[in-house]
């Protein structure tokens, strides 16, 4: 007797299609499960007997060998519980055929029965769409997210014994669920009560020039690095540059949803409608900032994708671990390369990165606090190398705010983080428009050479500008790009068509970092 049961594995923050198969023979009662189980998967046969055993089914008195096809790949992960459950149930005659053949299954079992969560449901329903099944079933706390995927039939089981009833009867009972379509959709930035909660930029004191350089970056997309003493608020604005980028789209969403996904970070399974803001601790390893372990799992940088992610006192990371960032700051993508294959994961993000001026943090404050040498200060900001730092498109000192403006000051309307998303709302709609249908770029701050020459394109007096700027600061191919990049940015928040002068002129200001140039 002979059954199959549709289910499915990740790798990476893809699904693909992984078939249960169950036969029961004559001979002495033994269960075996082939096609490179791992250590968790092999685990499973004494799951699964217990689960059948106290849910009243029994584990049949035969020889039963359970085949992960494609054999090939390595098998890892708890979720195959409960394809291997039932597809012994239906070579046992409990379950019809019929009822397996456009329904995929997913979930670990308790020895009880119940259906526990698994990570990475999302991918495995975005997959069974493609692949044109009609239903998938998973425990009930991964319905949520099952449910952003439109167009399948989501039902949610909390036991063996109610899956069972399913696929024979079809009845949906007080155990079983089902879901169409997307429930979470899309919500508006009205309804989630945009400003509630959420830290606002009107609550900073000062740093004018930082909190426009926040602007633009949050405009374009561009990578931005603070420079300044402790205390000076760089910690506080970089937490505010979530709260004033757009709201995530269903498509983004469910990119980060996938994401999260994988990585068992939803929370009661819910995708998280803010983008994602990472702040990892200068002790990240190289594994926790791109990915990495077995089964690969998504670094840092992932999880930060649609998002922010906020490296604060830059020096402090270990240079070769700054330096992995080179590949995702330019492609949106980590690759991790592996014996079995290589895995791209997702990276598209804003780095908002911190550093002090110096060891000591008070080079540069107006006081002659400063205490380090300039040894000292050369081998701290050589901690951070010149290819990264061309990377980083906005560069602004913030300096230490004095205690007077800090008592008794209005906030200011103009400067709330409610006032300067409209800004950057309507600056991100015009780069949409501008970008619709160019191999799926969004802001400037993913422009080519060829989209820069396309659509910002200088006229002679600011191309004249730019030169000389460029001869006088020593600025590299790229860091001249990025400087047009930056320009086009603050054009699109002025609602100018064309890069005019004075666009190009504040570009370049936030390109020379005088705390890093003296």
């Amino acid at each position: 007797m002979l059954a199959h049961v549709n289910t499915a594995a990740v790798r990476g923050v893809d699904a693909y299609a992984v078939r249960a198969e169950v036969n029961l023979s004559t001979g002495l009662p033994a269960f075996t499960v082939v096609g490179l189980a791992q250590g968790s998967v092999r685990e499973g046969r004494e799951r699964v007997a217990a689960a059948l055993r106290n849910t009243g089914y029994g584990l049949p008195n035969r020889r039963i060998t359970v085949n992960l096809a494609p054999a090939d790949v390595r098998k890892e992960g708890t979720a195959f519980d409960l394809p291997i459950a039932v597809g012994i149930l239906a070579a046992a005659g409990h379950v019809p055929p019929t009822a397996l053949e456009e329904t995929v299954l997913l979930g670990e079992l308790g020895l009880d029965g119940r259906l526990r969560p698994v990570s990475g449901v999302l991918p495995v329903a975005l997959w069974a769409k493609e692949a044109g099944m009609r239903a998938l079933v998973v425990p009930e706390q991964n319905a949520e997210e099952a449910s952003l995927v439109a167009g399948l039939t989501v039902v949610a089981a909390r036991e063996v014994d109610s899956v069972v009833r399913y696929l024979r009867e079809g009845s949906l009972d007080p155990d079983v669920h089902r879901e169409r379509g997307s429930r979470s959709g899309e919500a508006s930035r009205e309804a989630e009560g945009f400003g509630s909660g959420r830290p606002d930029l009107a609550d900073v004191r000062g740093q004018d020039t930082a909190k426009r350089a926040l602007e633009i970056a949050a405009a374009g997309r561009h990578n931005l690095l603070m420079v300044g003493p402790p205390g000076a608020g760089k910690t506080m604005l970089a937490r505010r540059l979530p709260g004033i980028l757009p709201p995530l789209s269903l498509r983004e969403r469910i990119e980060v949803a996938r994401i999260h996904s994988v990585a068992g970070l939803l929370v009661d399974g819910q995708a998280a409608r803010d983008r994602p803001f990472r702040a990892p601790h200068h002790s990240v390893s190289y594994a926790g900032l791109v990915g990495g372990g077995s089964p690969l799992r998504p670094g840092e940088v992932s999880l930060a994708h649609n998002g922010v992610l906020f490296l604060d006192e830059l020096p402090e990371y270990r240079r070769n671990v700054l330096e992995v960032l080179r590949q995702p700051l330019e492609e949106g993508a980590v690759t991790l390369a592996r014996a079995s294959g290589a895995i791209r994961f997702p990276a598209r993000f804003i780095l908002i990165a911190a550093m002090n001026p110096c060891p000591c943090g008070r080079l540069g404050d107006g006081s002659d606090r400063c205490l380090c040498d300039a040894a000292a200060v050369n081998r701290y900001r050589g901690r951070v190398s010149g290819p990264l730092l061309d990377r980083i498109d906005l560069r602004v000192d913030v300096a230490a705010v004095p205690v007077g403006d800090l008592q008794g000051r209005p906030r200011a309307t103009s400067v709330a983080s409610s006032a300067v998303a409209q800004r950057v709302g309507a600056a991100s709609a015009r780069q949409a428009e501008r970008f619709q249908g160019e191999r799926g770029l969004y802001a400037n701050a993913h422009m080519s050479s060829a989209d820069l020459g396309r659509w910002c394109r200088p006229s002679s007096a600011v191309a004249d500008l730019l030169r000389r700027a460029a001869e006088r600061a020593s600025l590299t191919a790229r860091g001249y790009d990025r400087v047009r990049r930056v320009a086009r940015t603050i054009a699109d928040l002025e609602g100018s068509d064309r890069v005019l002068r004075q666009h190009a002129a504040e570009a370049l200001q936030f390109r020379v970092l005088a705390r890093l140039e003296d």
